[in-house]
């Protein structure tokens, strides 16, 4: 099998970084596509105003890929102080970005497809209530709606790795970089995880979840953990081959690795 990078079935775009924001709404950061310095905001709040990209994700979505909007990121040490409180942003980001009725909507008349966990910082407490609260949400809702996150590839991770033992997720995008487990280590038994992550897989709250190789798509889009296509087409074959929750590779950044895209992350599914 062949990866083929016409196959990029999910698109989630980053990141919502701030998730208490001025005036009581999260804040956007998009890098130059749209962010609170460059574009208008909402009256009273940092949240800026991205309807401009609203056809794009509409055309992706048209196309049949899934747009998410990934929260945190490496600078969005974010966190909840109760249950309740996640729960209530949960709420909040429903009416915003996905399938409420809420008169704010960044992203205008586009809904996305779901959300997605990269949560580098904080704390864990009350994520697995966000969880749940958005899966209530999407519970008969016109279509469905996807939860995912994007752990580092240390097993079990610092701040999802309890979330992810409390409520089912649909895939997992492993950050395999910037770490000792990282791609650039696939021939070392004792650095590369990836059968860790499978082994957890199969008895998690979801056992049909995927599982996909988080990778840089260049050299500069991380601090270690790079291969060429090619090498890292050839992990991805014997992956496939050896572990049943093999999902595909996930390139970060999508600006890294192609112009004119409006995503910071794209996913190359392959399973």
């Amino acid at each position: 099998m062949a990866i083929q990078d016409s196959t990029i079935d999910a698109i989630p775009i980053a990141f919502l970084d701030v998730f208490f924001g001025t005036g009581g709404l999260p804040s956007l950061n998009l890098a130059n596509s749209c962010n609170p310095t460059d574009n208008a905001t909402f009256a009273g709040s940092e949240l800026p105003n991205c309807s401009a990209l609203a056809a794009d994700i509409q055309t992706c979505q048209a196309a049949g890929k899934i747009v998410t909007l990934s929260l945190g990121g490496a600078t969005g040490a974010n966190g909840f102080t109760s249950d309740a409180q996640a729960q209530t942003f949960a709420d909040q980001i429903w009416d915003l970005f996905l399938g409420g009725n809420g008169t704010t909507r960044p992203f205008g008349a586009a809904v996305l497809d779901g959300v997605d966990l990269d949560i580098e910082g904080g704390s864990s407490t009350g994520y697995a209530a966000f969880v749940t609260q958005i899966r209530s949400h999407a519970t008969g809702a016109s279509k469905p709606y996807y939860v995912t996150g994007a752990p580092q590839c240390p097993f079990p991770d610092a701040y999802l790795g309890s979330v992810i033992d409390a409520v089912g997720f649909d895939a997992l995008y492993v950050q395999f970089y910037n770490n000792y487990c990282g791609v650039n280590n696939y021939g070392t038994p004792s650095d590369w995880d990836f059968g860790l992550w499978d082994s957890w897989a199969k008895t998690s709250p979801n056992p049909d979840i995927k599982i996909y190789i988080g990778a840089p798509a260049s050299t500069s889009a991380a601090t270690s953990g790079y291969v060429d296509a090619a090498t890292l087409g050839s992990i991805a074959t014997a992956t496939a081959a050896n572990y049943t929750s093999f999902g595909g590779i996930m390139l970060w950044d999508a600006s890294q690795a192609a112009g004119g895209l409006i995503c910071n992350v794209c996913i190359v599914y392959h399973h």
